[in-house]
């Protein structure tokens, strides 16, 4: 899996915003990967210094369209801590 393939996209919500202040941030991330290339992919990415992983498998989930009922995939998440007073600015001002 290359590198830049291991983030999907940030989280952003209230909560994760807040957690930003504390230098924590939110990422949904590919199913198969593990601490060791989410942490390579986000100092690569934002040039910052990763100090924590934590990895959160989001279950799937019914939901209902009228009559029908369907499935919404399950994700993981990643919530990352940086290390000292590193920031990444995507996140500043949301």
């Amino acid at each position: 899996m290359h590198i830049f393939d291991t983030i999907i996209r940030p989280v952003v919500t209230e909560k994760t915003t807040d957690q930003a202040d504390e230098g924590r941030y939110a990422f949904e991330v590919n199913r198969r990967a593990n601490k060791m290339q989410i942490k390579q992919a986000v100092e690569a990415a934002h040039k910052v210094r990763v100090a924590e992983v934590n990895i959160i498998n989001v279950p799937a989930k019914p939901r209902r369209y009228g009559r029908f009922v369907t499935t919404k995939p399950g994700w993981k998440k990643a919530i990352v801590t940086l290390a000292g007073t590193d920031r990444i600015t995507l996140f500043e001002g949301v």
